[in-house]
């Protein structure tokens, strides 16, 4: 039997874009497989925003490619973007306009009738289609803003810090939304610094630090850990550190002391993360 050719949705291959002498994103690469949920984590000011927007060809990056659906960005950008569903992490309209309004107008500049997808989103999201922008919320402006990314049916959606500003029913809706669609085969990258919904929702996901990818792997590795929180009183003062080695050679080093209380548990999802985040090079 012959080995079956994985499909891929994103390739970035060396991507590089510098601000002059500020940071950017150095020599990334990633792959994202077609039907994918995968997500792309890192702390404010990591490269997330910077990637995406080359991703989209809203940046021109100096070394490097980016391709969608086999397609080059620099060279296929308009096909491209026909096939996608972005949402950025602000959700700026033209204020005095209705929702509806711009719902519609999403959907005429890509030339279709997006109708019934659309009234089906605002439903679920409970979005008030003739309330103006200007009435809206933080919170339901990301909601027209959602609508508007998923109601032409992508095969991708890109989606930057999704959930900020949604409460917790609404984040809930929308995955749900992100998984239906998910299984007719649409693909998501979706860009995020909420651990336990990438946990939760995503099969795969990379670290980015400081411009550079750290790490990428499915989330079960990601988020496996031989590391252990360790909560102690010793000497009379409290003590909370991650321990990874030999728990014996641990407790040998607590000859002498007078230990009070222990407890060893295994690490949270914020901790072993961190501990990507403030890894070397």
């Amino acid at each position: 039997m012959g080995v079956e050719k994985q499909e891929y949705a994103v390739i970035i291959q060396n991507m590089t874009k510098q601000y002059g002498k500020k940071r950017g994103v150095s020599s990334l690469s990633l792959a994202v497989e077609k039907g994918d949920i995968y997500g792309f984590l890192g702390p404010n000011g990591a490269g997330k925003s910077t990637t995406i927007r080359s991703m989209l060809g809203l940046l021109r990056f100096q070394e490097g490619s980016i391709r969608i659906f086999e397609r080059d960005v620099v060279k296929d950008r308009r096909e491209i973007l026909k096939n996608i569903g972005y949402m950025p992490s602000e959700a700026m309209f033209y204020p005095s306009m209705r929702v509806k309004e711009v719902i519609r107008l999403a959907a005429d500049m890509r030339g279709m009738d997006c109708r019934k997808e659309a009234a089906m989103l605002c439903e679920r999201l409970q979005v008030e289609p003739d309330k103006k922008i200007e009435e809206l919320s933080l919170g339901n402006r990301k909601k027209v803003s959602i609508v508007c990314a998923m109601q032409h049916k992508p095969g991708l959606f890109i989606f930057d810090e999704p959930t900020s500003g949604l409460d917790p029913l609404m984040q809930s809706e929308f995955f749900r939304l992100i998984l239906e669609y998910n299984r007719q085969g649409t693909t998501c990258f979706l860009s995020s610094h909420v651990l336990p919904e990438i946990k939760k929702y995503c099969r795969h996901a990379a670290i980015i630090r400081e411009g550079k990818l750290i790490c990428s792997d499915t989330v079960e590795n990601l988020t496996r850990s031989n590391a252990k929180h360790i909560r102690m009183i010793r000497d009379g003062k409290e003590e909370n550190f991650m321990y990874e080695g030999d728990l014996n050679a641990l407790f040998a080093g607590f000859a002498g002391h007078n230990i009070e209380d222990i407890t060893i548990e295994e690490p949270g999802l914020e901790e072993i993360f961190m501990h990507y985040y403030g890894k070397e090079e």
